[in-house]
């Protein structure tokens, strides 16, 4: 493993920052702006601590901001949560189906899922976290859940779409994705527990090793 890149979408692209998230970066917004203050220091105490580790004086804190401040933009946690949720699961699925090649052959199309979001986790590692200890989470309201849900619908119409053509293996569709899901997650982990992330060699092993655990 090397610290040398990150990944690419395509051979030879060279990474965007266009199109990166406004948080999950763990710096500080320019000109005073309470609101992304206060959003940047939630994020970062939640990833750190958890929801329920987590107190709105600690948020204020960290933000520098009084704790009366945070009730200005949000009505309580759970609301600044569930805001913080969303907007990251929109970020998310705009960097990963964005310009998606619905007519592309499936090994391609998991190709360019796998690598999307490794290069959205690799550029917003808080944002990922996070996004991951709040999957499901039972303080998740029904908006929050809504955008879940889309995406999951997305993802699995791939998935059925790939299964009717005989690509990937037959199965109940969330078990396959669980499973991809699942070893992303644990990859991104292990990265994160020896502070080494992976370079794009690395990634491209790791996409090959699940393509071969779920393609007929």
């Amino acid at each position: 493993m090397t610290t040398s890149s990150q990944p690419k979408t395509t051979e030879g692209e060279a990474p965007s920052r266009a199109s990166q998230p406004s948080i999950g970066t763990g710096k500080r917004a320019a000109g005073g702006d309470k609101r992304e203050q206060i959003v940047q220091a939630a994020l970062d105490l939640f990833v750190e601590r958890g929801f329920y580790g987590t107190a709105v004086p600690e948020i204020a804190d960290r933000a520098q901001v009084g704790a009366g401040t945070i009730y200005r933009y949000f009505d309580s946690k759970e609301a600044l949560v569930n805001v913080m949720y969303r907007q990251m699961k929109l970020q998310f699925g705009q960097a990963v189906l964005a310009d998606f090649p619905p007519t592309a052959p499936t090994r391609e199309q998991f190709r360019q899922l796998w690598m999307r979001m490794a290069k959205f986790a690799c550029a917003n590692p808080p944002a990922f976290v996070f996004m991951e200890l709040h999957h499901h989470a039972r303080y998740l309201d029904a908006e929050s859940r809504q955008v879940e849900n889309r995406m999951l619908d997305l993802f699995t119409h791939v998935v059925v779409s790939a299964q009717a053509r005989g690509e990937i293996k037959a199965g109940d569709p969330r078990l396959l994705m669980g499973m991809v899901m699942g070893a992303f997650v644990g990859v991104i982990r292990s990265c994160r527990d020896i502070d080494q992330p992976l370079d794009e060699v690395d990634w491209k092993l790791a996409e090959q090793c699940m393509w071969e655990s779920i393609r007929s």
